[in-house]
């Protein structure tokens, strides 16, 4: 195999904020989730939160990107299909793509209008709200597709946002359907409470018939599902996913390896941001299993990479901490 992983999804660049508790009400924004809006209200809050509290952090951001980073980072092979501007912040995001040994659809991919941008908004108890405008990624397509590197790969994995924006949502679903076709593995992220609250059709639209490996978290499989009896969500995520991995927080990881349920335990750390977490929990497993590794190896990775992610500031650790989580795990 060429690539461990082929992904899709948003490119952002991301902004983030330290904010305190009274922001989201003074503000009308819905803590926890992600919201959609457009260039002139992300700029309005943009100047706000910068004038309030100064940016703590940028960096090139989207869930998908994330998790693929932390593939490349670990030594994995990453492939990331996406849409950017001609524009800094799209040269930006395409730079750290570059540096971070991830490839990509070259330059087909920049087009008129402006690269995406995400403010991060990060309270007292280590919460990430987030405010995304989009940009020319809500018009990505089948166009920025490059199915030769997706059937050279192990997985194909693709981000929940997708289902936002009906030209990503339909790239996804030829996606799916062409790694199928390939006896290529498929994984999926339903990437934010919002996405199953707000988009479930989508999100079902996107799964189908259902994918070899689904992520989520306890709130997202609980919405899903349509029930607030986990064990009962489990069960009914069976029918979708082949295997999966549930994240949940201070109580760490459930995993189904397709016979057996497996518990993982989590890494008690001070959170000072969770934005990220998830896409790094991802990035981690799937680094693992394309490695040969065992599906309980891997959710010992992929716990601890999330627990020390959530101890730093941004989605992303640095390039020397992967080798150090890996070691205390795979040795």
């Amino acid at each position: 195999m060429k690539f461990d992983v082929y992904g899709v999804g948003n490119a952002l660049v991301d902004k983030e904020f330290e904010v305190d508790e009274g922001f989201f009400q003074d503000h009308g924004i819905e803590k926890g989730l992600m919201t959609l809006g457009t260039d002139e209200e992300s700029l309005r809050l943009l100047g706000i939160l910068t004038e309030k509290y100064g940016v703590k952090k940028q960096a090139g951001g989207g869930s998908a990107a994330n998790t693929l980073y932390a593939v490349s980072q670990f030594g994995g092979k990453a492939f990331f299909s996406c849409k950017v501007a001609s524009d800094d912040t799209g040269d930006f995001f395409l730079k750290e793509l570059g540096d971070q040994n991830i490839q990509t659809n070259s330059q087909k991919q920049c087009d008129y209008g402006l690269t995406g941008r995400c403010l991060i908004m990060i309270s007292p108890d280590a919460e990430r709200t987030m405010y995304t405008y989009l940009g020319v990624s809500e018009t990505i397509s089948e166009n920025e597709l490059d199915l030769e590197a997706a059937k050279s790969s192990e997985y194909i994995y693709i981000e929940g946002y997708f289902v936002t924006s009906p030209s990503a949502k339909s790239a996804a679903i030829e996606l799916k359907q062409f790694a199928e076709q390939n006896q290529i593995k498929t994984a999926m992220t339903f990437s934010d409470p919002a996405m199953v609250e707000y988009f479930l059709d989508g999100i079902n639209d996107v799964l189908g018939e259902g994918v070899d490996l689904l992520f989520c978290n306890g709130q997202e499989l609980k919405l899903w599902a349509g029930t607030e009896d986990f064990d009962a969500a489990c069960e009914k995520m069976k029918s979708k996913a082949k295997q999966f991995a549930i994240t949940r927080g201070a109580e760490g990881a459930l995993l189904f390896d397709g016979s057996n349920y497996i518990n993982i335990d989590a890494h008690t750390v001070k959170a000072v941001d969770t934005n990220g977490a998830g896409d790094m929990f991802a990035g981690a497993f799937l680094y693992a299993l394309t490695q040969g590794k065992d599906f309980e190896t891997a959710g010992k990775l992929a716990s601890l990479a999330s627990a020390t992610v959530v101890a730093n500031f941004g989605p992303r650790l640095e390039a020397d901490q992967h080798g150090k989580v890996a070691a205390q795990i795979l040795g």
